[in-house]
């Protein structure tokens, strides 16, 4: 780095340095003197934190006051010649670090793709001063090998250890840094590299037709070289067009079976082509083809026009729409409209993996101009669309939560798709947000309108809507007239004594497959567990195999014969005997996607069965490629986890089978009754499109439960209505705010004792507030950390929601620093899901 002298205070630079840190400060760096025309507030500093780490931050301040408690380092690079962070997206990094309880370096690190980060890694160079021919020291082996090589290049880390074939490099490299043989230093290396494709042209010299006539007499006796020449001049006019020969072809489309490299290479060495490289996009992108213009039913355009008449008054609307009923239409329509009025929009979808549909849908209509931003996709891929929103290339995100982030400076519209969904919210790390929430923020600070979509709104939204915050339109009927399917309960208990059940499936529900198959048509399963069996064990002692790191049972996956822990992903063999008692007798319990998959093969064996959850879902195009077999009629039965439940459209499913549905409305959550009337509605309403009316068959052993028959008829509003009442009564959103402390320690004692204390230090501090616990969670332990759980209800509109989180910063932080305490860890999650 160049050393920078002392300049006079006046006209020093000191810059507030955000970096992705949990430590709740900007850091103070000094500017050298010769950048002070360059630096600006959003650029990307690289600067020395610590002793040795090199990061990168966000200059958020720059002023003239030096810190008084250590001496500030200077700036080591800056990485944009513009912002690359603006003021508003500063705004809402700040505000989500205040409501979500966590420090502005933790959003930061949320919010930056990792490719914006830099990386170092520590480089190894020779010793100017060093001369292996005059040394006076004695060198090994391996230190000759290393210097030798040295003389050449500089080299890291890793490309040392496969020189030496070695690992323990720390010897060599302490040895001969004494003998002041070499020396280290970090080199940075920033992570994005743009994209590049290696493109051929012919060199000015031969653009003419004289020119060309004369190489190829030139070249007469060397017919490989001719081919090249000929290959290249059936793509590019070169007479005829000489400003094409400019833009080139690709090199590897000018190679090809009959085309030798090697004669290209000669022709570029003989300088009658050139090698030159462009910056290409990792990604597809096509022109956009308008399609036809969508013409909206009577009811989808009144429900356009009640959605404007409601941004006339109101930021946020709710359009409460049915499964089908062709909501996609309008937000299509939205957003060309939004674009045509030259503002941006950003259309959020739960997980753009599994909305292939809808995504293929938008690029036909809004080609180039759109970007996709989902975790699917590589560091670089994501920097990409992050520069494209920069630079002004698209005006139209679609994308998953982490897309709020992004550096718009001109919004128009937000579209937050099936709002309801838990995928919104982050659970970890920091900051545990809800991108709808923040959705709504992010608007307010782009003076731009929300539009919420779902067929199951969440409890917390609807009522917003019914209260008149937000504006509410209903869309009640099917597009095309199409009907909601028919639902009808499969009795559990009524068929295990009649002795109809086979495996866990009931007759019914078998029968119906083989209808549905019979007529050609297809089949959705829906499962939301995913391996064999969630559980195996012993017939004679009943052992149970368990997660070493976590309080939960090992999850038993056929394909990879393996006992897995969903939730530190710890795995082992299955057993062929018990560890216990050496019985052979080990048995599987319990039904995951892959074993259903399994049985339904053995019970329609003409079927093509396919499964689709986390597990075959893993790669880039797992999902795509599923749903493509699935659309072409190559699949005749899809099993699958909630992944089934969102954004598919398909014109032959006719069956959905809903398996263990007293499961989902039995889990021990409040929201338990939401989610399963959501997901129940949500997989229902895959079946039955267009001119086909379609059937659910759900097992239960409880037909006569409530919720299920709110479910058989349809009926959204009684069962909100419901809700409602017994959330009410209970003090659960909407009607307060919930704050989860959750409280984690390798010692299950030191873990309690910790929660007990805080837990009376709230109660002491705020004593007019609900609190609950501390109390173990469902899941007691995970990653070898014993949890205790304490739940603040906040009653709305009646307290300082400020003051109360700040109060709970600073009980938290009070107790980790106590010596016994140091090393407990205690996270917030506001709004938990």
């Amino acid at each position: 780095m160049e050393i920078f002298d002392q300049p006079d205070t006046v006209n020093t630079f000191f810059a507030e340095v955000l970096l992705p840190v949990p430590i709740p400060k900007l850091f103070t760096y000094r500017v050298p003197h010769a950048w002070n025309e360059h630096v600006l507030i959003g650029q990307r500093a690289i600067v020395q934190f610590g002793e040795r780490k090199i990061i990168t931050g966000i200059i958020l301040a720059l002023h003239h006051q030096a810190p008084k408690e250590y001496e500030a380092k200077y700036i080591l690079e800056l990485l944009d010649n513009f912002p690359a962070v603006n003021d508003v997206q500063l705004k809402l990094f700040q505000w989500m670090a205040d409501y979500y309880l966590c420090t502005l370096g933790e959003v930061m690190n949320a919010a930056l793709p990792s490719g914006l980060k830099l990386s170092s890694e520590s480089i190894v160079q020779l010793h100017p001063a060093f001369n292996l021919e005059e040394s006076n020291h004695a060198f090994s082996e391996k230190e000759l090998i290393l210097l030798k090589r040295l003389q050449h290049e500089s080299l890291g880390y890793s490309d040392i250890a496969k020189l030496l074939g070695t690992k323990h490099l720390y010897t060599i490299l302490k040895s001969l840094t004494g003998k002041e043989a070499i020396i280290l230093f970090e080199e940075i290396r920033e992570k994005y590299r743009p994209k590049t494709e290696k493109k051929v042209r012919l060199t000015p010299d031969y653009n003419t037709s004289e020119a060309l006539e004369q190489l190829f007499n030139t070249i007469a006796n060397k017919p490989k070289q001719e081919d090249v020449i000929l290959k290249y001049l059936q793509h590019v006019q070169v007479i005829h067009h000489p400003e094409a020969n400019k833009q080139g072809i690709a090199k590897k489309q000018l190679i090809t079976e009959d085309i030798s490299e090697s004669s290209l290479n000669t022709l570029i060495k003989n300088k009658i082509f050139e090698e030159f490289e462009v910056v290409v996009p990792r990604f597809d992108t096509e022109d956009k083809s308008e399609l036809p213009i969508v013409l909206l039913s009577e009811e989808q355009d009144r429900a356009q026009s009640a959605i404007f008449k409601s941004f006339e008054t109101q930021s946020v609307a709710l359009l409460h729409g049915i499964t089908g009923s062709g909501k996609t239409e309008i937000y299509i329509n939205l957003i060309k409209k939004a674009l045509d009025s030259n503002t941006q929009v950003l259309y959020l979808l739960p997980e753009i993996a599994l909305t292939t549909q809808i995504v293929q849908r938008l690029k036909k209509v809004f080609g180039s101009t759109m970007g996709i931003y989902h975790s699917k996709f590589s560091d670089a891929e994501r920097v990409e669309v992050w520069n494209g929103v920069l630079q002004g290339k698209f005006d139209f995100i679609v994308g998953v939560r982490s897309s709020i982030f992004l550096p718009f400076d001109n919004l128009g519209l937000i579209i937050v798709d099936e709002e309801h969904d838990s995928s919104y919210k982050q659970q970890d790390p920091a900051p545990r947000y809800n991108a709808r929430d923040v959705a709504m923020v992010m608007a307010q600070l782009h003076h731009a309108k929300v539009l919420l979509g779902s067929a199951t709104p969440s409890i917390e939204s609807y009522y917003q809507a019914q209260q008149g915050k937000y504006g509410l339109i209903e869309l009640n009927k099917r597009f095309g007239d199409a009907q909601l399917p028919q639902v009808i309960l499969a009795d559990m208990g009524r068929e295990r004594k009649q002795k109809t059940i086979k495996g866990e499936f009931s007759g019914l529900l078998l029968k119906k497959i083989e209808e549905t198959l019979k007529v050609k048509e297809q089949v959705i399963i829906f499962q939301n567990r995913r391996g064999y069996s969630p559980m195996v064990n012993c017939e004679d002692c009943g052992w149970v195999p368990k997660c070493v790191n976590c309080a939960v049972s090992l999850t038993y996956h056929q394909f990879r014969n393996a006992l897995v822990c969903h939730y530190c992903g710890y795995k082992e063999s299955l057993p062929q005997q018990c560890p216990t008692c050496t019985s052979a007798r080990i048995k599987t319990v319990g039904y995951g996607t892959e074993k259903l998959e399994e049985e339904l093969s053995l019970h329609f064996a003409d079927a093509q069965v396919q499964r689709m959850d986390l597990d075959t879902t893993r790669s880039k195009t797992g999902y795509e490629t599923i749903i493509d077999q699935f659309e072409r009629g190559e699949t005749n039965i899809l099993v699958g986890t909630q992944m089934v439940t969102k954004g598919l459209d398909f014109d032959r499913v006719s069956l959905v089978g809903i398996f263990n549905a007293d499961r989902m409305i039995h889990f021990p959550d409040f929201r338990s009754y939401e989610r399963a009337f959501q997901l129940i509605t949500q997989v229902s309403g895959r079946a039955g499109r267009r001119d086909k009316p379609g059937l659910v068959v759900i097992q239960t052993s409880g037909p006569d439960h409530p919720l299920l028959q709110t479910i058989l008829r349809h009926n959204y509003k009684e069962f909100f209505a419901s809700q409602l009442a017994d959330r009410k009564q209970h003090d659960y959103p909407p009607f307060t705010r919930l704050i989860e402390i959750t409280i984690k320690h390798t010692d299950k004692k030191t873990c309690k004792t910790a929660a007990d204390i805080l837990a009376e230090q709230l109660r002491d501090t705020l004593s007019f507030i609900r609190i609950l616990g501390p109390g173990e969670p469902a899941i007691s332990k995970i990653r070898n950390q014993f949890l205790m759980n304490i739940l603040l209800k906040v009653p709305r509109g009646k307290y300082d929601l400020a003051a109360i989180k700040k109060t709970i910063v600073t009980l938290t932080t009070q107790l980790t620093t106590e010596k016994q305490f140091r090393s407990v860890r205690i996270t917030v999650d506001v709004d938990p899901m």
